[in-house]
C-alpha cells in the first residue's frame, strides 16, 4: 500500500488528521514513519472526534533525530 500523509507543511511539519474515538499507538507509529521518511523534525495529530480540539484533540511529536540536536 502507498504511504500518504495528510499534510506536509514547509518541509518541516507532518500533519495527520483523524476522526477517531481515541488516538491509538498505530496512529502515532504512522505519523512517526512519515516523519522519518520525510526527514522532518515535527509532527502533529489532530483528532476531530473530541469536544475541545485545542484541549484534547491535538498532540505534537518530535523526531528523535532532531531531539538529539538540542542536547
Amino acid at each position: 500500500s502507498d504511504l500518504r500523509c495528510d499534510l506536509f507543511i514547509e518541509e518541516s511539519l507532518v500533519l495527520e488528521l483523524k476522526t477517531v474515538e481515541k488516538v491509538l499507538p498505530i496512529h502515532e507509529a504512522q505519523l512517526m514513519t512519515y516523519m522519518k521518511l520525510l526527514k522532518v523534525p515535527m509532527g502533529l495529530i489532530i483528532n476531530f472526534n473530541v469536544k475541545h480540539i485545542f484541549n484534547e484533540g491535538q498532540k505534537t511529536y518530535v523526531n528523535e533525530l532532531y531531539r538529539k540536536l538540542d542536547d
